[in-house]
């Protein structure tokens, strides 16, 4: 099993930047992709960004340019920087990592809420 808490949420202002962090733990082996969702009030959750084992990433056209998806191997954690916010980034932001036998798990989410 593997368990990812995420952290950094919070309020921000239209404009602003908020860094999120996923730290896992357990069984962080194979890890094939990791990656970030999120779910904005009322709405399904969408894909955000994506973290191949090979470092290579991809970006949903919404944010692209604005958010960096990284991480740091030494700590087991991958981040996403997210720059000029506005409102409509406000969500419940989740962390995914899936590994090469399958396994797909699922941090609890961090709430950011943009204020205009």
């Amino acid at each position: 099993q593997v368990q990812l808490v995420e952290s950094g949420g919070g309020l921000v202002q239209a404009g602003g930047s908020r860094r999120l962090s996923c730290a896992a733990s357990g069984r962080i082996f194979a890890i094939n992709t990791m990656g970030w969702y999120r779910q904005p009030p009322g709405k399904e959750r969408e894909w955000v960004a994506t973290m191949f084992n090979d470092d290579k990433t991809n970006y949903a056209d919404s944010v692209k340019g604005r958010f960096t998806i990284s991480r740091d191997n030494a700590k087991s954690t991958v981040y996403l920087q997210m720059n000029s916010l506005t409102p409509e980034d406000t969500a419940v932001y989740y962390c995914n990592v899936a590994n090469i036998f399958g396994g797909n798990y699922w941090g609890k989410g961090t709430l950011v809420t943009v204020s205009s």
